[in-house]
């Protein structure tokens, strides 16, 4: 979480000072312009930060494997390990699978849908930061 954490930071410091002053010389607290000012021309940065993270989740093979586990159930609920489908596709082809065998379609299966996973990710990330930011002079 420190890549969220580092780039939501960024997002927020990137909204101008002028906004910031502007919203003081109204009579805004420093909460109001917080939560009325900084925040909402930050979303579209602090939004694709988390998607980012998401991401990147999706695709560290290693670190996804060892939190979730490796046991291949298929279950909703978050406190039974599951095996991921980057260890999936890591189990299935060590060593030669055949071609046209149901073990070499299944992985190319579970890669497609990784890819699908990871591009949805980030067309609803390129559309909401088009949709809400905002651009100062």
């Amino acid at each position: 979480m420190p890549l969220v954490a580092s780039l939501s930071e960024d997002a927020i410091y990137a909204v101008p000072q002028s906004l910031r002053q502007g919203a003081y010389a109204l009579g805004a607290t420093k909460r109001e312009t917080v939560l009325g000012v900084v925040l909402p021309a930050a979303l579209s940065g602090i939004v694709s930060a988390c998607l980012l993270a998401m991401s990147r989740a999706v695709g560290e093979t290693m670190i996804v494997s060892i939190a979730a586990g490796q046991n291949p159930r298929l279950t909703l609920d978050p406190r039974v390990s599951v095996a991921t489908m980057t260890a999936f596709i890591a189990q299935v082809s060590l060593g030669d699978t055949p071609v046209g065998s149901i073990e070499y379609k299944t992985i190319f299966a579970v890669g497609m849908t990784l890819f699908l996973m990871t591009l949805s990710l980030n067309i609803f990330s390129f559309w909401f930061v088009k949709r809400f930011q905002e651009k100062y002079e």
